[in-house]
């Protein structure tokens, strides 16, 4: 081993030193907060603020985590498999009000459990490796997949409920109206060429042929109706911006004409 070698080694083995003593430092004051809040039997106001910051910490963490898809593979190490459909992935990465909200139910059914097994039963310590903060959110990690999938049931729940609605309540169908759709039916066909990826070409087209998803999936060979509904919205998405860009017509028309 050369000298390079040595002086390389004994780099990383001091910036592994000064994590592992900021790590303890951490740890130690935790320790220090911990006997102090001890002392009121982890309540009243000194508790309050303490878990006013330890709230305002886990939302923000687990916003993040669930913008960039990574809550997923977290819960998915500790055995909850939740396999989110990409549509999901991109609902809860455009979505702030849905990531503070799961955020929030997630901290505030975490929290209760928190006090009791980590700091009245004395569930965390200082010489377990995490910090107050970390373990923390372990618990939250642990409550995430229980609050998604009540969301997800929710929002399954408004969706029959939809389909109920339409199917009893349906308006009668207009011409006029029947007329509007076939002309815009015809509008997307004839502009369909400037579709670059041909497998959407092909779904678009075969949607406004009153294929269903499933019969799709079926001719595209595609892995499953949820994989053409996704890209149909994608589509639908890119027009819906195309069309706002352009006042109102995706097609570069002077609205009116």
């Amino acid at each position: 081993m050369s000298e390079d070698d040595l002086v390389r080694m004994n780099g990383r083995n001091r910036r592994r030193a000064g994590r592992l003593q900021a790590s303890l430092d951490r740890r130690t004051g935790d320790q220090r907060i911990l006997e102090v809040l001890a002392q009121d039997g982890f309540q009243g106001p000194r508790y309050d603020l303490f878990v006013d910051e330890l709230v305002r910490y886990g939302i923000s963490v687990l916003r993040g985590w669930m913008h960039s898809g990574f809550i997923f593979r977290l819960v998915a190490e500790r055995g909850f498999g939740l396999h989110p459909h990409e549509l999901d992935l991109e609902e809860l990465a455009s979505d702030s009000d849905l990531r503070e909200e799961l955020a929030t139910m997630t901290v505030a059914r975490a929290l209760p459990r928190f006090r009791q097994r980590a700091l009245i039963e004395g569930g965390w310590t200082c010489q377990g490796g995490a910090s107050i903060a970390t373990y923390f959110m372990g618990a939250c990690a642990y409550d995430f997949p229980n609050e998604y999938r009540r969301h997800q049931a929710a929002e399954e729940r408004q969706r029959r409920a939809l389909q109920r609605q339409q199917l009893f309540y349906e308006h009668p169908v207009c011409a006029v109206s029947v007329a509007d759709a076939v002309l815009g039916n015809l509008e997307v066909l004839e502009h369909l060429d400037a579709v670059n990826d041909l497998r959407t070409r092909a779904i678009v087209a075969l949607t406004i042929d009153g294929y269903s998803q499933e019969e799709i999936r079926q001719l595209l060979d595609a892995t499953s109706a949820r994989a053409i509904e996704g890209m149909l919205y994608r589509w639908r998405t890119k027009e819906k911006e195309k069309r706002d860009k352009q006042g109102g017509d995706p097609y570069g028309r002077t609205p009116g004409r």
